[in-house]
């Protein structure tokens, strides 16, 4: 066993560049470390921002704290905005590969698909927002925050993960079926018709 580990150990050839990949890998490592403290330092200034404004605009009084409910309207327009914003990279982000396996054959479609993805996203979300607005006190409403509108603010900010969510769900069972048609599309574009050889 010693002479076949020997044998084996002589026939292996050192790699010449495999420092250079460990520090690399290093530096990645430190790089993603650095980014995912920095990610977390933002999210936690944001939830304490967000913390200081609610208790900002609580009053205390007889024991309960009582907000106007045209602060919760736009507390919630707020934390809307924000999932688009935290919500649109990050899919982006891992659909740019999907896309590229999808659309192999052409990646600029691909490219062009993604892009017009991203504004279909943020215009769903603008209309969203705008269609759910509150001007006034709804029925049931009272001039402070009470539980039915605590509830409605709530379906709010789950109507639209649900909605955003069964789009992109649709979104990568058609988005193979596309990609496979405009391929044979190109591949039939490309051959010539039966006979055209005979003239």
């Amino acid at each position: 066993m010693r002479d076949a580990l020997r044998t084996g150990a002589a026939t292996v050839a050192e790699s010449p560049d495999l420092f250079a990949r460990v520090r690399l890998s290093i530096t990645d490592d430190r790089r993603l470390r650095a980014q995912h403290r920095a990610a977390t330092a933002i999210a936690l200034c944001i939830v304490g921002a967000f913390a200081l404004i609610v208790f900002g605009f609580l009053d205390h009084q007889e024991g309960r704290f009582l907000m106007d409910w045209w602060i919760l309207e736009l507390l919630t327009d707020a934390v809307l905005i924000g999932i688009a914003f935290w919500l649109g990279p990050l899919i982006k982000r891992f659909g740019k590969s999907y896309a590229a396996d999808v659309f192999r054959a052409n990646p600029r479609t691909g490219k062009s698909f993604v892009v017009l993805t991203d504004v279909a996203y943020y215009l769903i979300f603008l209309s969203y927002v705008l269609f759910t607005l509150t001007f006034e006190p709804r029925g049931g409403w009272s001039a402070t925050v009470d539980a039915s509108q605590l509830q409605h603010e709530t379906s709010r900010v789950a109507g639209i993960l649900l909605i955003i969510g069964l789009l992109h769900g649709v979104n990568l069972l058609v988005l193979p079926v596309m990609g496979r048609l405009l391929t044979l599309n190109r591949h039939l574009d490309s051959t010539p018709p039966a006979g055209d050889g005979d003239r």
